[in-house]
């Protein structure tokens, strides 16, 4: 982004943040502040108070509104903290995304409890009958397609594996493991014969580097990717990339414990999200994902 556009974006972003607070917010600095490899993130201040800020090009506004929408109806759940959507808008220039600054820190291994019995409550409050989305959002920068089917296993096949396969096509997945991936989408249904989830909603994208702790140990998460599906989705996923406190795994497990297979199914549920990263990425996640689909496979027989 130019210097020019990026300055026209402070002016258009520090407005918007005036017009949904109803003070008028005067840009004295932005700093620059992790969050993720698709967008930029900055914190906005004027001197008294401090704004989380993520922008990007015009394009991305559809990101943005899914991301607030997420926030929302996690928010809404009561039982996690999130950042508050303060504000999210467009102009030619650049789109973003305006939420509560809260200063962060690790989780530790007491955060990680809270969090653990956090989402065991939220995953059992009434989510409906069906899994999906009103709409579709993002799994990073990765179309995630949400429309609702009253049956997990046909969800997880027909709008997670299956679209990622798809994808990965296009990407330099190799026509045999292309196969063997659409074997497993046919045969998915084999790992719920014993196992009937129910929907919960779900954070969707829960990995290490989407949560973070208050000062006072209050865990908070962020960066969703939210639909209505399997509780162990998130568990699983939770398992990923570094992995989280193992007080958090246990404290989730002795609030609501695991079923029998979770094993198994986590691998077929991280699967998408090496899938994910294999598209996103390139080649570095193929490997892993043949092994993942191979190891399914042999479950299946």
């Amino acid at each position: 982004m130019s210097p020019e556009k990026m300055a026209r974006g402070d002016k258009a972003i520090a407005a918007a943040i005036g017009a949904a607070t109803g003070e008028v917010f005067r840009l004295r600095s932005r700093q620059g502040a992790g969050g993720g490899c698709i967008h930029r993130s900055e914190v906005f201040a004027d001197g008294e108070r401090r704004f989380f800020v993520k922008r990007n090009a015009p394009e991305a506004a559809a990101m943005f509104r899914a991301e607030a929408d997420g926030l929302g109806a996690l928010a809404a759940s009561g039982a996690l903290r999130l950042p508050r959507v303060v504000c999210q808008g467009a102009n030619d220039d650049a789109s973003w995304l305006v939420l509560e600054y809260l200063p962060l820190k690790a989780l530790d291994r007491v955060s990680a409890v809270r969090l653990g019995e956090a989402l065991a409550v939220q995953h059992r409050a009434p989510a409906g009958d069906a899994f999906g989305w009103p709409s579709d959002n993002f799994i990073g920068s990765t179309p995630q397609f949400n429309e609702p089917h009253g049956t997990w296993a046909y969800f997880f096949a027909e709008r997670r594996l299956r679209p990622q396969l798809q994808l990965a096509l296009t990407r330099g997945l190799d026509r045999p493991l292309f196969e063997a991936g659409e074997r497993l989408v046919a045969g998915l249904a084999a790992f719920f014969v014993d196992e009937t989830p129910r929907p919960s909603l779900l954070h969707g994208d829960l990995w290490s580097g989407n949560v973070a702790a208050l000062p006072d140990g209050t865990p908070v998460i962020f960066d969703p990717a939210v639909y209505r599906g399997d509780r162990e989705a998130d568990i699983a996923m939770a398992e990923l990339f570094g992995g989280f406190p193992e007080s958090f795994y246990a404290a989730y497990r002795m609030a609501w414990p695991l079923s029998a297979g979770y094993e198994t199914r986590k691998t077929l549920y991280n699967l998408y999200h090496i899938l994910n990263h294999f598209n996103l990425f390139g080649g570095g996640y193929l490997g892993q994902a043949r092994r993942m689909i191979e190891r399914l496979l042999a479950e299946l027989r």
